[in-house]
């Protein structure tokens, strides 16, 4: 009988389930578990190779007939901001964001379900208490962090953080050679603000101070209203079935 090492990962295969972006398409997804010492490294592998991280789960689409679904990686340095994307930075100016531990705490679950009710209200997420909030964030045995965004405050000079009310949360992987945006979400009430939008823009920035050289967004979906978006951020690299190809335009 073959012998397995506990530190190998076995990989499994969900059931076909609606497709979430595609109407009238089925997934199946493969995935692993990420948990203990081996975890760090192999989600910065397995990100490599197109997976995306849910708690202590790593997964990626295994669909039999569609391949729609494209892992994208913006290249920080390279990256330059639309007309609409500079004004988005722009109408956030009087924000800080600021990278904290893994904490989560009643004022994100308070923002975190208003999102979900306005934005999210038939997905699978829609009926998460706040025990399941504190689940997402805290389930993780790789190097992730916070990002949350407030407005600025008389000594934001100073300490690095805002002082108003939170209006939007980045859950974030630190991965070897960049960020990974596993999950994010904001105040509806200041939906004029872009908010999804400037915070991948901070992230961009924030790769590049820390000598990170890509912002994982994701899978970028073309023809679904939900994830097209992601195909703005340009240049960036789409993992194709030969690795990473760059796209800049």
């Amino acid at each position: 009988m073959t012998q397995h090492s506990r530190d190998t990962p076995q990989f499994y295969l969900t059931a076909p389930s609606p497709c979430p972006y595609l109407p009238g398409k089925e997934e199946r997804k493969v995935f692993t578990h990420l948990v203990g010492d081996r975890a760090p490294g192999l989600n910065d592998l397995l990100t490599h190779g197109g997976f995306r991280r849910s708690q202590s789960i790593a997964y990626r689409p295994a669909c039999e007939s569609c391949r729609a679904c494209v892992s994208v990686r913006v290249i920080a340095d390279a990256f330059r901001p639309t007309r609409s994307m500079r004004r988005a930075r722009e109408r956030n100016a009087d924000i800080v964001g600021e990278m904290r531990a893994l904490v989560p705490t009643s004022e994100q679950y308070s923002v975190f379900r208003a999102y979900l009710d306005t934005r999210h209200r038939d997905g699978g997420m829609a009926d998460m208490t706040v025990l399941d909030y504190a689940m997402m964030v805290e389930d993780s045995h790789v190097k992730t962090r916070m990002v949350e965004y407030r407005r600025r405050g008389p000594d934001s000079s100073i300490n690095g953080r805002g002082a108003g009310a939170l209006l939007a949360v980045a859950l974030t992987d630190v991965l070897n050679d960049g960020l990974s945006m596993v999950y994010s979400f904001f105040d509806p009430d200041a939906a004029d603000r872009s908010l999804g939008t400037y915070m991948i823009l901070d992230h961009i920035e924030r790769a590049k101070r820390m000598g990170l050289p890509y912002v994982y967004l994701g899978y970028w979906v073309s023809g679904s209203r939900k994830m097209d978006y992601k195909g703005r951020f340009l240049p960036q690299q789409r993992l194709m079935p030969d690795g990473w190809v760059k796209v800049e335009a």
